[in-house]
């Protein structure tokens, strides 16, 4: 009697795919000097960390996403680079730039509770507060009818299903890495006085979309056309946004975390292109005169199998850590 091969089990992945929430903490920092081991633990305890804190409130979708930069992979693993893993890439328009910023881990941490953010975020600070430097932490929120600052409904477009799968989630063009992911971050605070200053019918130009109802518009050079990219075969390539709006009212800070998941970065650098160096349609998207670009990095995201396994540190590692 013969068996029948069973197919190769995939990938699974982090909560990459997970549904929107009403809170998020947007977490990126860099690993300090010799201080790899602690990191290597803390990527390999984070799903039992976020067990730890989501057990009581299985309803609150509390969700973990680590994402690994360009100058931290060589240092934390033994391990083939993801092929589409580089640093950021700054862009230079003829008005608005894309910063790059520094960044060698993301945590993005997200529920339907804040409580839970933070509790899962300061056990995960507490464990790396000497072993990281922070560059950036962002708390957002969900705005009305998930609408951002600037009064517009965000993230129509979404993929779900089988859809989202294969536009976020690595495959056999990766089969080191498949089941990860590649996420682009960028915070942007806006001019809030001068936008609101706009009459609503220039907003929905600029924009792409009616304010009210969140009809797409026929609007050439639009935020949504920019964003709007094909591949070669014609198909829309698509990615997917969990922007959250953030703020402080008493310091006049408004803004909004972009984060975008792909399962190449060059989806989203193309879109960053048309936005900030323009295309025939437009000199750059018209968005950027009222929000600016102050940080922006690039991560891969493993899959959860990788943190739950994690490679062999790097040998020069090893023997610094037992010298």
């Amino acid at each position: 009697m013969t068996t029948e091969p069973q197919p190769a089990r995939e990938a699974e992945p982090q909560p990459v795919l997970g549904p929107l929430t009403t809170a998020a903490i947007f977490l990126v920092v860099s690993v300090r000097p010799g201080q790899e081991e602690p990191v290597r633990d803390v990527l390999g305890d984070l799903a039992a960390l976020r067990r730890s804190f989501g057990f009581g409130a299985p309803d609150a979708a509390l969700s973990c996403v680590a994402g690994i930069g360009s100058e931290a992979w060589d240092r934390l693993f033994d391990h083939p680079r993801p092929a589409g893993l580089h640093p950021f890439k700054p862009l230079e328009g003829a008005r608005h730039t894309a910063v790059a910023t520094p960044g060698d881990l993301l945590f993005h941490v997200r529920a339907t509770r804040f409580d839970l953010c933070f509790g899962l975020a300061s056990e995960i600070m507490h464990r790396l507060r000497d072993a990281v430097t922070v560059e950036d932490e962002v708390q957002g929120f969900k705005y009305l009818d998930a609408r951002d600052l600037l009064g517009f409904v965000d993230g129509t477009e979404n993929p779900v299903g089988a859809a989202a799968r294969r536009a976020v989630l690595i495959g056999a063009e990766d089969p080191a890495h498949a089941g990860g992911s590649y996420v682009v971050v960028q915070k942007y605070l806006h001019d809030l006085d001068a936008w609101n200053a706009l009459p609503v019918e220039t907003q929905e130009r600029i924009i792409g979309r009616t304010k009210a109802t969140n009809i797409e518009l026929e609007e050439p050079g639009s935020h949504v056309e920019l964003n709007t990219v094909t591949g070669a075969d014609g198909q829309e390539q698509d990615i997917l946004r969990d922007n959250m709006p953030f703020g402080s009212p008493g310091q006049g800070e408004f803004g909004t975390y972009f984060i975008g998941y792909a399962r190449t970065p060059d989806v989203i650098e193309h879109m960053l292109r048309n936005m900030f160096l323009g295309t025939q349609d437009a000199r750059h998207d018209r968005i950027l005169d009222f929000s600016t670009a102050v940080t922006g990095t690039l991560f891969h995201v493993p899959s959860a199998d990788f943190l739950d396994d994690l490679p062999a540190a790097p040998k020069a590692a090893v023997a610094a850590e037992k010298a």
